[in-house]
């Protein structure tokens, strides 16, 4: 966790300040006992009223001193801490959004939610207590040993016994709760991750009547979590009891022995209740680090997992020495490239070649599993090759700063995602400084300037979380909207058109053809209809191309060309 502490640099001098008024804080409680015990022992036993008075007034201006102490440090340690949680929030938010697909597969979403959440909620949390907690116990403690020491040498043979103890019961429940904590975090990462299912996937789960699967899952995990939380919670509440039982008897043994110190004439009543208040002074110091070893703990857990998010290095990184592309072209070349994906032991696409240049539609068509999403996934460099290269205007695009690449490609996924806000805002996440005119000309050559014009509000209509206010055919065209909009040089349409009906599936490609006649073109899809006037058709089986050619060229040389295409068409399409 002390590594995490590098991000509070912003507020050094606040957290200086939060130790000095600490330890002004700190002088204040330990001066009133010894006040306490001079009102007793001279003013009331000598009966001298002025004195009471005088001395009185004087304990209640050291505690407003530090009353006010105490409000500046908590004050301070709460802005620092709620400043540091903003900072790394930040930081990690930041680096996540570095990260490769293999290292979103790696960590996984629902972990990485609760380790920018929950994960950093815990250590700001302790952090605040640290900064009061932590800075005023080891005073009060060091400082109620030396003053009671002052009063009574005698009598604190008593603590040299009760904090021995104290010590060794503090160690033996934090040794038996730590472990638990980590478990505990885990456990949330399960609970979210179910949770984020079953939420994203309700239509699914109604439609199938899982409802009674999934609240059984759910169950299942909550109560694991419930189960491990009652385990440390139950460890970790036999503290508060093991400190207050061995502080009473702390007490009575104080009490016991003043008492007959105070018979043998060795030391006065005042002595004595300053020093039974120095020695609660000095078990509550204990107390507030009990807790923190309590904290702690699952704070320092949580640390881990933050760490080990931001220490992990991204695989695809950008070159030291990036280089140009020469010629603005978008020509896009394969040459020999093959993928493995981390841990598989065949690759999802060998040795593919092939070249496509401005002004051509290539499409990409092959069976589920054939390697059509991997082969267009790599370039925008979702994932790097494993060998071989890929080409844009003749530069590898290893060599390039990934924001120039992808600045230069118009990307539609196979899954199209929208975004909560307007639809203009939507389509402009394409070119932020797009004009209306520009989005309205996007959104008619994507075919959907009719359906935005019938929605009310039209381009300023609210699109919900996720898009559930829009069908799945008017999601692909604002994704494909969203595309146009920045006119790059390369447009890769992952099976981007499989919601859309035959008529504006056409519409679309027609439209598509003219918007795009300097620009470079793939088309990933699945019906033979999309990819039929395509320039360039290339056949995937197995993740190896069986084909590559037109559309008749192909129906003469590749069988399982033919084949996709006889299981779509009719025979009196075909001819």
């Amino acid at each position: 966790m002390l590594k995490l502490f590098q991000y509070m640099k912003p507020y050094r001098t606040a957290v200086i300040f939060v130790l000095l008024f600490t330890f002004f804080q700190c002088l204040s409680d330990l001066y009133l006992p010894t006040l306490m015990a001079d009102i007793v022992d001279i003013g009331i036993v000598k009966g001298d009223v002025p004195y009471i008075w005088s001395v009185g007034g004087f304990m209640l201006l050291v505690t407003a001193g530090g009353m006010v102490c105490s409000i500046a440090a908590s004050y301070l340690a709460s802005k620092s801490a709620t400043g540091f949680g903003r900072i790394l929030r930040g930081r990690v938010f930041s680096h996540v959004e570095n990260f490769t697909l293999q290292e979103f597969d790696k960590i996984g979403t629902a972990s990485l939610i609760t380790r920018t959440t929950n994960d950093i909620t815990q250590v700001q949390q302790v952090t605040i207590m640290i900064l009061r907690m932590m800075a005023i116990a080891p005073m009060m403690c060091i400082g109620g040993i030396v003053m009671a020491v002052s009063r009574d040498p005698g009598l604190t043979t008593v603590l040299l016994i009760v904090l021995p103890i104290l010590a060794l019961a503090i160690f033996i429940i934090a040794k038996k709760g730590i472990p638990l904590f980590k478990a505990i975090q885990i456990k949330i990462d399960t609970l979210s991750r179910v949770l984020r299912e079953n939420l994203t996937g309700m239509r699914v789960i109604r439609s199938f009547n899982r409802m009674d699967h999934e609240t059984v899952r759910f169950n299942d995990a909550n109560e694991d979590l419930t189960a491990t939380s009652i385990k440390v919670n139950k460890i970790m509440g036999a503290m508060m009891p093991v400190m207050m039982l061995v502080m009473n008897f702390a007490t009575l043994a104080i009490v016991w022995f003043g008492g007959l110190r105070i018979d043998t004439g060795h030391m006065k009543v005042g002595d004595l209740m300053a020093f039974l208040q120095y020695a609660m002074m000095i078990m509550f110091s204990l107390i507030m680090l009990s807790v923190m070893f309590v904290m702690i703990p699952r704070a320092q857990a949580s640390a881990v997992r933050i760490n080990e998010v931001l220490n992990m290095i991204p695989e695809i990184h950008d070159p030291k020495q990036p280089r140009n592309t020469g010629i603005q072209t978008g020509s896009i070349e394969f040459q020999d490239v093959t993928f493995y994906y981390p841990g598989a032991e065949e690759p999802a696409i060998s040795d593919i070649s092939f070249q496509a240049g401005p002004g051509e539609i290539t499409a990409i068509i092959g069976g589920t599993g054939s390697g059509k999403s991997t082969l267009i996934s790599l370039i925008p460099r979702f994932y790097d090759v494993t060998s071989g290269r890929i080409l844009v205007n003749g530069t590898d695009i290893r060599d390039l700063m990934q924001e120039d690449l992808r600045n230069r490609i118009g990307f539609v996924p196979q899954k199209a995602l929208l975004f909560t806000g307007t639809i203009a805002e939507n389509i402009r996440y394409g070119k932020e400084d797009a004009t209306d005119e520009e989005i309205q000309h996007a959104a008619k050559v994507a075919q959907a300037a009719d359906f935005i014009s019938s929605m009310e509000g039209g381009y300023d209509a609210e699109i919900s979380q996720g898009g559930s206010n829009v069908s799945g055919g008017q999601k692909q065209r604002l994704s494909i909207a969203r595309a146009l909009v920045r006119r790059p040089e390369i447009y890769v349409f992952d099976d981007s058109f499989s919601a859309l009906d035959f008529k504006t599936d056409a519409n679309l490609r027609a439209a598509l053809r003219e918007e795009t006649t300097e620009a470079t073109v793939l088309i990933v899809a699945q019906r033979v209809s999309t990819v039929m006037d395509a320039d360039r058709i290339i056949v995937l089986e197995q993740g190896r191309i069986a084909g590559m050619g037109t559309h008749g060229e192909l129906m003469a040389s590749s069988d399982v060309y033919r084949e996709i295409v006889t299981s779509q068409l009719s025979e009196e399409e075909i001819a």
